[in-house]
């Protein structure tokens, strides 16, 4: 009996972790898949909230129309908000995207004169299982227009 029961205890653990390679195996494997738009950023706004002009605090709001990648078809629209972390260098922001098939809820630093990479922190429709990051990049020196290139996984 003590055999039979030493023989199970130590069958189970390779058969665990089998178990989990085959999950994480099929995690890896997801579907990915890239959207790649154009911001035209008409509404951003900076509310002066401490010491005059740009201080750590201030608010940056914005509810912008998006684009397909070649500027022309309207896909969607953006709404979010940053705050103000360093002076004449970085801000941290978070918005939602809203395409036809869903939203994706973006998370990051908007640096001044500078690509930056944001997370994907969630989804709705299509996009509710969805991870991975958005690129974000100016561009034109006014900083009217920007690329969100989204590297998704499933």
């Amino acid at each position: 009996m003590t055999h039979v029961f030493l023989r199970r205890a130590l069958a189970l653990p390779p058969i665990a972790m089998v178990g989990s390679m085959i999950c994480l195996a099929s995690v890896a494997m997801g579907a990915s898949m890239s959207i790649n738009l154009v911001e035209r950023a008409t509404t951003d706004a900076v509310t002066d909230t401490g010491a005059k002009d740009d201080s750590a605090g201030d608010i940056l709001t914005f509810a912008n129309e998006l684009y397909d990648e070649a500027n022309t078809a309207k896909a969607g629209d953006d709404n979010g908000w940053c705050i103000r972390t360093v002076p004449a260098k970085a801000w941290e922001c978070v918005a939602t995207v809203t395409l036809a098939d869903g939203q994706l809820t973006v998370e990051g630093p908007f640096l001044d004169g500078k690509d930056s990479v944001w997370a994907v922190t969630g989804g709705t429709g299509k996009y509710m299982s969805t991870r991975g990051d958005m690129q974000l990049h100016a561009r034109n020196a006014e900083g009217s227009e920007y690329d969100f290139k989204f590297n998704l996984t499933e």
